[in-house]
């Protein structure tokens, strides 16, 4: 069975290094403001394999480091995750959700409500585009 609960940073950084830099060292995926973020994590069998942090500044919030295992991709796992932290922030009453995606999965974005601002940078030989969902 699949849970959705709130985890400690440190929980999070296997997972993002694994999935997201594994030729970076661990410290790579380590955010100065992690300590301040909300992060939460699924579990299916006591076993994490989805992990999100989210940062709220004012009445917006900033997603990051959303990175699902390899053997449970493309099973609808971070596509929950983001409509729990969407449901946190209509409780909040926050007005705007972003994330930096990786550009070649805007479309997974896309499905979730999300719109391209268009606005885009590099990172370590990648290629992102900011993306945000409005209330």
């Amino acid at each position: 069975m699949m849970m959705i609960k709130s985890i400690k940073a440190l929980d999070t950084w296997k997972i993002r290094h694994e999935v997201m830099w594994p030729d970076q060292p661990l410290e790579f995926v380590q955010l100065e403001e992690d300590e301040f973020g909300l992060h939460f994590g699924v579990f299916i069998d006591e076993k994490l394999i989805s992990i999100v942090s989210c940062f709220i500044s004012d009445d917006e919030m900033q997603f990051r480091k959303l990175a699902t295992l390899p053997e449970y991709q493309g099973q609808g796992i971070a596509s929950e995750l983001l409509k729990h932290i969407f449901e946190l922030a209509g409780k909040k009453n926050l007005k705007r959700i972003w994330c930096n995606a990786r550009s070649g999965k805007k479309s997974f974005y896309e499905k979730l409500g999300m719109k391209d601002t268009i606005q885009t940078f590099s990172k370590a030989g990648q290629e992102f585009t900011i993306m945000e969902i409005c209330f």
